[in-house]
C-alpha cells in the first residue's frame, strides 16, 4: 500500500485509510467482527485509523482491536459532536475532557490528530475550541490537530495558519474543495484527509434511495452522468477511488465499512494507482460543465 507525507507533519500515512463511523452506528457489530476487519487491514497495510467520540461506540470497538498494534498506526478522532451528533461542547474545557475520554477509550496515551469535528465558522471564531486543542497539545494528549469540515468554515480554519491537517469531502460527486479550499490548504503544507471519497456509493442504487442522507449525492450524480457509472461495480469503485487518490494534495482517503476483508478489496481497486491524466480531465471538466449553475457545496 502506497504511503504519502501528511503534510508538513511527520506523519507518513497509506494512502487509503479507515473510517469507523459505520461500526460505531452499527447496532450488530460484534467486537471479534472489528478485530478481525481491522487487524486483518493492518496486515494488509492500512496505517490510517479515523474515528470521533460522536461516533457511538467506534472508539471503545477501535481501541479494543488495536491496543496492541498502536505504533503501527496513525490514529485519528474528533472532538467538539458527542454522543451521536446529539450534543456539542466548544468550550476549552469540553475538548480537553472529550479528548481525555477519547484516550481512555481508544486505550492509548496519545492521539496523532485531533480535530474539530464540522464546527462553524463563529465557533471557531470564539476560540475557546482552540484553547483547548492548545492545551491537548501541551499536555501531549495530541501530536498535531486539525479541522474536519467544509465550505466557508473550512476556509476561515485553513487561514487561521493554526492547523496541521483538514479533513474534507472530496470525491467525483463533491469536487467544490478542489477547486477552493484543497490548494489554500496544501499551499500552507496541511496534510489533507478525503471524507466520503466514494461518494457514499450511491450509484449502485437504481431508484432514490430511502436514507435522506444519500439523496444530495444520488441527485447530483444523476445530473453528472458519468460514463463509467455503468461499468460493472468494482470498476466504478475503482475509478472513483482512484479519482480521489489523484487529487493533488491529498494524502489519504478515509473509507469506512462494517465487514471483514472490504479494505481489502478496496486496496485492490486501487493497486493500478491515480488516474492517468486525460481520465482525470474528464471527471473534472463534466464537474465544472454541470455544477456551475448548481451552487453544489461540500457535504458536511
Amino acid at each position: 500500500m502506497e504511503r504519502r507525507k501528511l503534510g508538513k507533519t511527520e506523519l507518513e500515512v497509506s494512502v487509503l485509510g479507515f473510517g469507523g463511523a459505520e461500526i460505531g452506528f452499527n447496532p450488530q457489530q460484534t467486537q471479534s467482527e472489528v478485530n478481525l476487519l481491522l487487524n486483518s487491514a493492518i496486515d494488509a497495510g492500512l496505517n490510517v485509523i479515523d474515528t470521533a467520540a460522536a461516533y457511538m461506540k467506534s472508539e471503545k470497538m477501535i481501541g479494543e482491536a488495536i491496543q496492541h498494534r498502536r505504533k503501527e498506526l496513525v490514529l485519528m478522532t474528533k472532538c467538539g459532536a458527542l454522543d451521536g451528533f446529539t450534543k456539542t461542547d466548544w468550550s476549552k474545557k469540553g475538548v480537553q475532557e472529550t479528548i481525555t475520554q477519547s484516550l481512555r477509550n481508544l486505550k492509548t496515551d496519545y492521539i496523532d490528530v485531533v480535530y474539530l469535528h464540522s464546527c462553524s465558522e463563529e465557533i471557531l471564531r470564539r476560540a475557546d475550541c482552540i484553547e483547548g486543542l492548545i492545551r491537548a497539545m501541551e499536555k501531549g494528549y495530541t501530536r498535531f490537530v486539525g479541522y474536519s469540515g467544509d465550505n466557508e468554515a473550512a476556509t476561515y480554519a485553513i487561514e487561521l495558519d493554526f492547523f496541521h491537517c483538514l479533513q474534507i469531502s472530496v470525491s467525483i460527486a463533491d469536487q467544490a474543495a478542489i477547486d477552493n479550499q484543497i490548494p489554500l490548504a496544501t499551499a500552507k503544507q496541511m496534510g489533507i484527509v478525503a471524507k466520503r471519497p466514494l461518494a457514499n456509493t450511491v450509484w449502485k442504487y437504481a431508484q432514490k434511495p430511502e436514507d435522506s442522507y444519500l439523496h444530495e449525492y444520488w441527485e447530483r450524480l444523476k445530473l453528472l452522468k458519468y460514463d463509467f457509472l455503468e461499468k460493472p461495480l468494482s470498476e466504478s469503485i475503482s475509478i472513483a477511488l482512484r479519482f480521489t487518490m489523484t487529487v493533488p494534495g491529498v494524502a489519504t482517503m478515509i473509507v469506512g465499512t462494517t465487514k471483514p476483508y472490504r479494505w481489502q478489496e478496496n486496496a485492490k481497486y486501487i493497486s493500478e494507482g491515480p488516474l492517468y491524466e486525460e481520465q482525470y480531465e474528464k471527471i473534472r471538466n463534466r464537474w465544472k460543465e454541470i455544477a456551475i449553475n448548481k451552487n453544489w457545496k461540500g457535504m458536511i
